[in-house]
């Protein structure tokens, strides 16, 4: 037979996905994979209701209905404060997964070098060797996952076609600074890189940070890929909803790729999302006090059981030293975690480049009731880990 792609030989499954399995496997909390288990709001459940019934159902234009063009078009230059054209600037995709891959296809080429902050989402390092290009892993240096200056100056020096921006950060919660943001700008403009941004958590930030978007730093729009979602901002990660906002000339082809590669994203979802996205500009500071509760519970409760965390700034998640339970590997700790205690977390080493193995990473993106169990359940931790040194 022959021989199948070598690309696929680094690739393992998905370490999120998989812990999932293990957390339905041992009926534990599932704190891995970040998913709400509370519903979206019910203006767009009742619009949902409605588009089943009287549709659409066949499919949208390629790169994304007129209305919800125009609709994100008209959200985001609020937020973002630059002038977004529906027609030429934006194409709806199948989610931010997708949304990052058309990115990553549009402006790289094999051999092409891409920055890569670590940790990272699993996907990056992936869609980086898929395109063909070799990725420059930076590191975020815990606790505080800040970047040295210099690292990242020797990473622009070997002249990357790109680099990937995270922000807030999935892993660590971290939000960039305006001026680490400036800074990594200016580096791109120097050595003439293209930015590409992952900010599905862009109304996921509390106080007293703030989100930036590298959009809209001077003479960064030309050169900046950003990519974002409305699974987190809604709760609907069901409906693999994403896009990409870029320039006239990376969206034409863009465009092509995201028609090669998926064809186009649900039509009714396209439709019923719209009553989320013309929501009042109340709902999103009612999320981000509603995220600010759920951090501030979980964090609680993470000190009464003794736990080493980095409090996040942003995103949902939050990332947990391990290194008195275990010298061992994180994976098997996750695993007897899930088993043993009954929490579900994700091993750390998988968003790591680095040799690291001390930091499991939970999510809080979860109703009350289900993170006191979370709590309940973690405050055994540190006795049973006294019986097995995992």
């Amino acid at each position: 037979m022959p021989k199948m792609s070598e690309r696929l030989n680094g690739f393992t499954e998905s370490i999120i996905r998989k812990m999932t399995r293990i957390a339905n496997k041992y009926g534990a909390v599932n704190l891995s994979q970040g998913f709400p288990d509370f519903d979206p709001p019910k203006e767009i459940k009742e619009e949902l209701i409605k588009v089943a019934d009287e549709g659409p159902h066949q499919y949208e234009i390629t790169w994304g209905s007129q209305k919800l063009r125009e609709a994100l078009s008209k959200k985001q230059r609020k937020f973002m404060g630059i002038a977004i054209d529906p027609n030429k600037e934006i194409v709806i995709t199948c989610g931010s997964t997708e949304a990052m891959m058309v990115s990553m296809m549009t402006v790289c080429n094999p051999g092409d070098k891409v920055v890569v902050f670590s940790p990272f989402y699993e996907n990056y390092g992936a869609d980086a060797i898929l395109c063909g290009a070799e990725p420059i892993y930076v590191p975020l240096n815990p606790p505080e996952f800040n970047f040295d200056k210099e690292e990242l100056i020797k990473a622009f020096e070997q002249r990357p076609k790109a680099i990937i921006l995270c922000n807030p950060s999935n892993p660590t919660g971290k939000v960039f600074t305006m001026e680490e943001l400036q800074f990594i700008a200016d580096l791109a403009k120097k050595y003439d890189t293209f930015v590409i941004t992952d900010e599905v958590y862009e109304h996921i930030v509390m106080k007293p940070n703030k989100h930036h978007y590298m959009a809209s730093l001077p003479g960064m729009f030309e050169r900046t890929i950003s990519c974002s979602s409305l699974s987190k901002t809604y709760a609907i990660t069901g409906w693999r909803i994403g896009y990409v906002i870029a320039p006239e000339n990376i969206i034409e082809n863009a465009k092509k790729v995201h028609d090669f590669l998926t064809v186009g994203a649900a039509a009714p979802l396209q439709a019923a999302i719209l009553a989320g996205i013309n929501l009042p500009d109340k709902y999103y500071e009612d999320l981000t006090e509603l995220y600010t509760k759920k951090r501030e519970l979980f964090l609680k409760g993470l000190d009464e059981a003794g736990l080493k965390y980095t409090k996040p700034e942003g995103a949902y998640y939050v990332m947990i030293d391990i290194s008195e339970f275990t010298d061992g590997s994180d994976v098997e700790f996750c695993e007897w975690l899930a088993k043993e205690v009954g929490v579900a977390a994700v091993p750390g080493s998988s968003f790591f480049k680095e040799d690291v193995n001390n930091y499991i990473r939970f999510h809080f993106a979860k109703n009350e009731d289900t993170l006191l169990e979370a709590i309940k359940r973690l405050k055994t931790l540190r006795e049973k880990a006294k019986l097995t040194r995992i």
